[in-house]
């Protein structure tokens, strides 16, 4: 007779696995973002990393389930490979530092060929995933062998030790997305990580020495696992992967998108799946025939699959955004009520089919085995699953669609389960499963994918790899629009858009290579063309956004599409400023909303000295910020950050708008006075306008807004890839905000940094300013009078009579009607609208 486990043993393997899996999950979530800085945040710089760790997780389980059932001591196995996951995992550090440094030289040896350069990079991710993922792979069937001591407890085991370790992969992506990094830095919760699978490995090893060693079982020989299980086992894998995408697609549409909410739909999902195999190891209980069983499980599936569009679609209000006016709790609760909603109950489902066929195959070989090879398959079918859901599904026919045919998937595979001799009952089953594939393969959820505000219309529309993509029309005015919420500009915004680049181009002499760090419609970019440079390089994340700027904003990009000099890569930017060792005049970011995912790697101490290695003797960085999306506190730190890296960091007004602004930080690594006549040089190349010296340079000192050499962002803390502050700060601004408890730097905001810049370095003791005249150093404060004295207006104050007099004494006749580049180019017939609008 089989020896069972002792009670207490088993509670603490139980709680062992649990933090194996807690590990497992923080790894995955920590590698998805380190990647994402080493490849760049693109779909398929995720897809990658995802598909190497999952091939490793099926390479694993495939090896160490052929071992297990020749192992006296498998728990002894189990702890010997979480301690080299462990170890393996710390191998990360230098194979990340060495492809950092050797990333300009690797790339140029591929040649900026597509294919090589992702070989390139599957080579790195595999050989920092690889090895820990393979091992990770071997945990499941190693603790099965040791705990399964019974061949006909193989469902009842197995699926309950699914549920640990997908219990703990939650908690851990949760962690991981909510806490450690902020308490930690990604560094300290990687030791983290390491620290749990060292504790977890040296207790089973500890646990194994007191343990008997597995005695050979009288059993029945084993009988073969029927093919069809295997079929369902990867055809459950590529479908429940595919669901997973296009979900955490559909919740991209109506939420802020930031770590907070990614890792809350990722943890909601992992604990259905946990339910999911607690509620198979319930049926193991039930007297029916497993096959009864497994075809309830997969037309359950099918159906809640094919119903979610319709669920989601009413729980969101028609893709309406979610959270109200809650603050950051509130929010969270909101989205965590709605996922749960959502994916709770299908996720379930889902997840009880995987280890429900334990239950079937219980007559076959060792646990250890058929584990082994159930992962093996499963994680496969995942692999093609994900990539098939964001890279066929979503492109080719749409969220909703993919989700029916996913449905369509689990009601197909019913048909799998037939065998010779079933009766009238089955054979009723099958013919009622395969109408509802026939139904789902063939009919429309008829469900909008987008959502569309009053008085708009919509121009074209994707679901590309990487998000939503829309142009949208309102009136006289295109915009591209991703993922429902986020506008990447248009043409109603043309000239405050062109001054984006055309203000920093005012004060350089000679700018002949020019960095786009962002696209959106191409109106920034185009403007760089009116300063006649030699080479223009840009930068664009998403290739649909390209393609329907190319495609229905080609009159007001100034040619961007079709002049020679202009090269547009299709690629995220920090990634093509790493890649190449070519160096410009200019790199101008692009305006980035904060509380995305991702947008904060733009902002870290990193990415500024990555800049600024390569720009020009004279050149500038140019960190646009939109005022209307950032608090005081995460502007000091952006500013205080590039302060860290370059000697001169200036600050130049992108309008004169009453409220809402944007401001850019314009870095050096040459400290040098301005001199004005360069401005009014600028000025005339950009414009052709003949107006005098002194005119022209009046006109851009207005946008000047101060110097950072003061101390009055020196005590904001410093953003980092290691410690991105903002990533984690500004959704919580963001939702405080809403709810009323703090404050973009808008309005009475926005003028009260304006004057604390002046007020900290007056532009008498401003060294950047050093080569002005008394007159026009009292220009660069007139910009910030008449800026306030709009916004006094704007809100009807009773300050504003006297604001303009104070406008008017500290501005020549020729100079109080600020206009910016931009807007005397519209004057000549090239755009529309002004600056000061």
């Amino acid at each position: 007779m089989t020896e069972s486990l002792p009670s207490r043993q088993t509670a603490a393997l139980a709680a062992l696995f649990t933090l194996s899996g807690a590990a497992a999950l923080i790894y995955q979530v920590l590698w998805v973002r380190e990647l994402g800085l080493l490849f760049g945040s693109t779909a398929q710089a995720a897809a990658l990393t995802i598909a190497i760790f999952f091939a490793g997780i099926a390479l694993g389980g495939w090896l160490f389930g052929r071992l297990s059932a020749r192992l006296a001591r498998p728990l002894r196995a189990f702890g010997l490979v979480e301690i080299g996951v462990a170890a393996t995992a710390l191998g990360h550090f230098l194979v990340a530092d060495a492809y950092v440094t050797l990333y300009p030289a690797l790339y140029a040896l591929v040649g900026g060929v597509p294919v090589l350069e992702t070989a390139l990079k599957a080579g790195v991710a595999a050989t920092i995933l690889l090895p820990s993922a393979i091992l990770m792979g071997g945990t499941l069937p190693l603790m099965g062998q040791h705990v399964i001591r019974v061949r006909a407890d193989l469902g009842r085991m197995g699926s309950a030790l699914y549920a640990l370790n997908t219990a703990g992969g939650a908690a851990g992506a949760l962690a991981a997305g909510f806490f450690l990094p902020v308490w930690l830095g990604f560094s300290g919760a990687y030791l983290l990580a390491v620290g749990l699978d060292l504790f977890v490995g040296l207790s089973a090893v500890l646990i194994a020495r007191r343990a008997v060693p597995m005695r050979a079982e009288a059993q029945p020989a084993a009988l073969p696992v029927p093919g069809r299980l295997w079929v369902i086992a990867f055809a459950s894998g590529f479908a429940t992967l595919a669901v997973e995408v296009i979900w955490t697609r559909a919740f991209a549409q109506v939420l802020q998108n930031s770590v907070y909410t990614y890792a809350l739909v990722l943890s909601v999902f992992l604990a259905a799946l946990s339910l999911g195999a607690a509620l198979a190891n319930a049926l193991n209980h039930l007297r029916i025939r497993p096959e009864a069983v497994l075809t309830g499980l997969l037309l359950a599936s099918a159906a809640v699959i094919a119903a979610t569009p319709h669920l989601f679609h009413h729980l969101t209000g028609g893709l309406g955004y979610l959270g109200g006016r809650a603050d950051f709790v509130g929010y969270v609760w909101e989205v965590g009520r709605v996922a749960v909603l959502t994916m709770l109950i299908p996720g379930t489902i889902l997840g009880a089919v995987l280890p429900y066929l334990l239950r079937l195959m219980q007559g076959g070989a060792a646990p250890g085995a058929v584990l082994g090879r159930l992962i093996a398959v499963n994680t496969t079918g995942a692999i093609l699953g994900a990539l098939s859901g964001g890279f066929v599904l979503l492109p080719m026919v749409g969220a909703w669609k993919g989700l029916w045919l996913m449905g369509a998937v689990y009601a197909a595979l019913v048909l799998v389960l037939w065998r010779p001799g079933d009766g009238w009952g089955a054979r009723i089953t099958r013919f009622a499963a395969l109408a509802g594939a026939v139904v789902l393969l063939t009919g429309q959820p008829g469900l909008q994918a987008t959502r569309l505000n009053s008085g708009e219309n919509l121009l074209a529309f994707r679901e590309g790899p990487s998000a939503h993509v829309a142009v949208v029309e309102r009136g006289d005015a295109r915009f591209i629009r991703v993922n429902n919420f986020y506008t990447l500009g248009g043409s109603g915004a043309l000239i405050p858009e062109r001054n984006q680049t055309m203000i920093p181009l005012l004060t350089h002499p000679a700018p002949r290579e020019l960095f786009f760090l962002g696209m959106g419609t191409g109106i920034s970019a185009g403007a760089g063309l009116f300063a006649n440079p030699d080479r223009v390089t840009v930068c664009e994340l998403l290739p649909d956004v390209i393609t329907f700027a190319r495609d229905w904003f080609r009159p007001y990009v100034n040619g961007l599409f079709d002049d020679p000099r202009v090269t547009i890569h299709p690629e995220d930017g920090r990634q093509c400023l790493a890649r190449s060792p070519a160096t410009y005049d200019l790199i101008i970011a692009d305006l980035f909303t904060p509380w995305r995912a991702g947008v904060s790697n733009v902002y870290t101490l990193e990415h500024y000295r990555l800049a600024a290695r390569r720009l020009n003797p004279g050149g500038a960085y140019v960190q646009w910020m939109p005022l209307y999306q950032v608090s005081r506190r995460e502007f000091e730190i952006i500013a205080n950050t590039m302060s860290q890296v370059f000697p001169e960091v200036t600050l130049w007004r992108g309008d004169l708008y009453p409220e809402r602004s944007i401001l850019a930080l314009v870095g050096r690594n040459d400290a040098a006075p301005l001199d004005p006549a360069t401005l009014a040089a600028q000025w005339r190349a950009m414009t052709g306008e003949d107006t005098a010296e002194d005119v022209l340079i009046d006109r851009a000192l207005k946008f000047y807004a101060g110097n950072a050499a003061s101390d009055l962002f020196a005590q904001a803390p410093v953003n980092t890839d290691d410690h991105p502050l903002i990533e984690y700060l500004a959704p919580r601004t963001h939702r405080a905000v809403i709810a009323g408890r703090a404050n973009w730097l808008t309005g009475i905001n926005r003028d009260r940094l304006y004057t604390d810049l002046l007020t900290a370095l007056p532009p008498e003791e401003d060294p950047y300013l050093t080569r002005l005249t008394p007159s026009q150093r009292d220009l660069v404060r007139a910009g910030a009078v008449y800026a306030g004295w709009r916004g006094l207006r704007a809100r009807n104050d009773v300050q504003a009579p006297a604001q303009w007099q104070a406008f008017l004494a500290l501005s020549p006749y020729h100079a109080r009607n600020p206009d910016s580049p931009a807007g005397q180019v519209a004057q000549g017939g090239m755009a529309f609208g002004d600056a000061t609008n």
